[in-house]
């Protein structure tokens, strides 16, 4: 009895320390933080560029794993369904939050409050969902005002549009100008500008820029989920690019065209204005060295509006490395500067500081002055926003551009957008 007792005393020990082994084991080789980003983008750049300085400091490995900008929502919104975090970091677009903040981890202890100060104007309202912060962001961005200053400073082309209009050639400031502006430069295979009519997000929200310099506040549902797009602000910004389209100020192919085209169109000479985002102004000035001017976004009745285009960064809920992700975060925060090195734009007040005078970087003023106009909104913090902006929005838009009238497709967008988010 006593042999066997020994025995099992043995053999329990030896179990003990196999398990505590494998513990052990499994626990040094899970060294690793996985980080989901948009291939192509910044994110992915700046995330292998300071991936060596975190382990270092940490222990931990970043790995990488880069996929198209509509697959990063889809394997987070698949992870969060099934209660299992893949990933443990993740760099999101703003319009995401709704769908995916049940899977989401509170960052409010990430960062102290004087931290939190530096965030450029609204970065703050994007990431927030009933008083809880829940991501920190890394870029933020607006569409400017971009315009080839070479033609605005030709005497002949000056004198000329004055005897037209009646007033100065200038670079526009409100609606009224940039369609006098643009009308003026459509000539010798030259367009004064262009509309956002492609079929995706990106045409809605220059539309929305629009609508909230007439007026719109907040932007298409209030916070009684009433629908507001029937209203005048709407009305009106739809029939302003509609004018710019029927006065052959923009180029035929306007359904077909959002940011990036109207950026390679500039490029080309072939455009003497476009609004779109600001950071397009450094591959532009590069393009058509000392041709190139910026300025903020055009205002409408009441003021200078846009929708910000903020990133941020953010923790899964299911991740078991909660903690090393937040130091994570707070560590990426410190390197925002990366991002304005990558993109040409960041998330901290104190870098648009820095590069505001850099002659390579004359955008950001742009940019904050459009993030600090009094119009200037986010979009609505709905689940339902990107089913409504692809399925009601966007093809309403094309609508619009292509001859229907404006009023009454808007109240038609109305009732389907009712019928979405069960009103």
């Amino acid at each position: 009895m006593r042999k066997i007792l020994v025995l099992n005393l043995a053999f329990l020990s030896l179990l003990l320390m196999i398990l505590t082994g494998c513990n052990s084991s499994s626990g040094d080789k899970d060294k690793s933080l996985h980080v989901l980003v948009e291939g192509g983008s910044p994110a992915l750049e700046v995330a292998e560029k300071t991936a060596a300085e975190f382990e270092e400091q940490s222990g931990y490995k970043i790995v990488v794993d880069s996929v198209p900008y509509s697959g990063v929502y889809d394997k987070l919104k698949a992870e969060i369904d099934a209660g299992k975090a893949t990933h443990d970091v993740a760099i999101i677009d703003v319009l995401w939050f709704p769908s995916l903040v049940d899977g989401l981890e509170p960052v409010d202890d990430v960062l102290s409050d004087e931290e939190q100060v530096d965030f450029l104007p609204k970065l703050e309202d994007g990431a927030i969902i009933e008083n809880t912060l829940y991501g920190i962001p890394t870029w933020s961005n607006s569409k400017v005002l971009i315009y080839r200053k070479d033609l605005f400073a030709d005497e002949k082309y000056k004198e000329e549009f004055e005897k037209e209009y009646g007033y100065e050639l200038t670079v526009p400031t409100n609606w009224q100008e940039y369609l006098d502006v643009a009308e003026f430069f459509t000539r010798d295979g030259m367009y004064g500008t262009t509309v956002y009519g492609a079929n995706m997000g990106d045409s809605v929200s220059s539309w929305l820029d629009h609508a909230a310099q007439a007026g719109a506040q907040p932007l298409v549902i209030d916070e009684n989920n009433n629908v507001l797009i029937d209203q005048e602000p709407y009305v009106k910004s739809l029939e302003m690019l509609q004018e710019l389209v029927n006065d052959e100020s923009v180029p035929s192919e306007t359904l077909a065209i959002a940011a990036s085209e109207t950026a390679e169109l500039f490029n080309d000479g072939k455009l003497a204005m476009m609004l779109v985002w600001g950071h397009f102004y450094m591959s532009s000035s590069e393009e058509l060295p000392d041709k190139v001017g910026v300025a903020p976004m055009i205002a409408g009745e009441k003021g200078i509006g846009a929708v910000p285009g903020p990133w941020y960064q953010v923790v899964l809920k299911d991740s078991n490395k909660k903690d090393v992700a937040k130091e994570y975060l707070k560590f990426m925060y410190e390197k925002n500067e990366e991002y304005m090195k990558s993109l040409g734009v960041a998330s901290r007040a104190s870098v648009f500081e820095k590069y505001e005078d850099d002659e390579s970087y004359l955008h950001l003023n742009a940019i904050n002055t459009t993030l600090e106009g009094s119009q200037t909104q986010n979009r609505p913090q709905i689940s339902e926003w990107t089913q409504i902006e692809n399925e009601v929005l966007a093809p309403m838009i094309q609508r619009v551009l292509s001859g229907a009238d404006a009023q009454t497709e808007l109240i038609e967008a109305k009732e389907q957008i009712e019928e979405i988010i069960g009103k």
